[in-house]
């Protein structure tokens, strides 16, 4: 039975957002949102699925329970990471919840039921909410699943210590550190691969392509934030990651920018990489316009106050590296 409802008894929905990149993992991530979900008749997969025809289609035609609405795209013509997210984006239909994922995750049981909950329990007198972080991390032993836990309360993210502003762009790299906290805290930065939040997300925020892969976490969070959104982090995520490295237990999988899958195309993905920063940098002056632009419920001096992350000075204050507290 569906515990989550609207007012004329309809039971709720959530679209997933998956966007996957030659990974062996793809019907593994499915397969496990299915098995855990407290309600797999709500789930609409929206996967794009960037591998070689010759390796036959991972996914089948119609999921048991759940929707799947598929669209498969060869390698070579792939254009990054963000391109791939909105492109799923597309594929959304009006469900209640949006969730982003990456295709290696794994989920504990009701992890559906868990994240609408908790969503809910934030959204009263709010302009709309995302629950977002970076996962602890699972690794395979042969079939088995071994989930790493750092915490069991909140991964929050921080700029990570030591970094600073480059001269010529205005990326900066993040990481999560473990808060023992039984509240969810409030974010100034969020997981691109792991995102969820009210379904107008998609509407009000669609994706944006001339990202190619770092940035897009950024500039995701600056315009939910000068929007009128904001980000929390909830403790006791449901969900997990496996994460890319020898340790992991997978088969290796190749990413957008291997040297292999590079020469085969006619832009390089440094080429996109740098118009991808230049991107974030223009955002954060406020010279991209419409859809993909700030708002005006807050500005960008702001988010500085708010992060210690200051975009029009490129200056960081000790806040930026430490998490927020409720």
């Amino acid at each position: 039975m569906r515990k989550y409802r609207h007012p004329d008894g309809a039971p709720m929905s959530i679209f997933i957002s998956l966007a996957s990149y030659c990974d062996p993992l793809l019907p593994f991530t499915v397969a496990r949102a299915l098995a855990t979900a407290a309600d797999p008749g709500g789930l609409h997969f929206g996967v794009v699925d960037q591998s070689p025809e010759s390796k036959g289609r991972p996914l089948p035609p119609q999921l048991p329970r759940a929707r799947l609405s598929y669209v498969r795209i060869a390698p070579i013509d792939a254009r990054g990471p963000c391109w791939a997210r909105a492109v799923a984006m597309t594929l959304y239909d009006g469900e209640d919840w949006f969730f982003q994922i990456d295709s290696h995750m794994d989920f504990e049981d009701r992890w559906d039921e868990r994240l609408i909950a908790q969503a809910r329990a934030l959204l009263p007198g709010r302009k709309g909410v995302v629950l977002s972080a970076y996962p602890n991390p699972f690794v395979l032993e042969g079939e088995r699943i071994v989930r790493q836990v750092t915490t069991t309360g909140v991964l929050a993210h921080v700029v990570k210590p030591g970094a600073l502003f480059e001269a010529d762009h205005p990326v900066l790299p993040f990481e999560a550190h473990p808060v023992d906290s039984a509240r969810p805290l409030p974010g100034f930065h969020l997981g691109a691969g792991c995102l969820f939040a009210p379904g107008r997300l998609v509407t009000g925020f669609p994706y944006d392509p001339n990202f190619y892969f770092h940035g897009e976490e950024q500039a995701l969070a600056l315009r939910l934030f000068t929007h009128g959104w904001d980000s929390f982090h909830m403790p006791g995520l449901p969900v997990y990651h496996l994460y890319n490295n020898g340790a992991s237990g997978a088969p290796r999988r190749p990413l957008h920018w291997d040297a292999e899958h590079d020469a085969q195309r006619s832009e390089t993905w440094w080429s996109r990489e740098q118009r991808s920063r230049q991107r974030l940098a223009a955002l954060a002056a406020g010279e991209v316009g419409g859809v993909f632009g700030l708002g005006s419920d807050r500005s960008v001096a702001d988010y500085a106050q708010f992060s210690g992350i200051d975009y029009l000075r490129r200056q960081l204050a000790p806040q930026a590296y430490l998490p927020l507290t409720a």
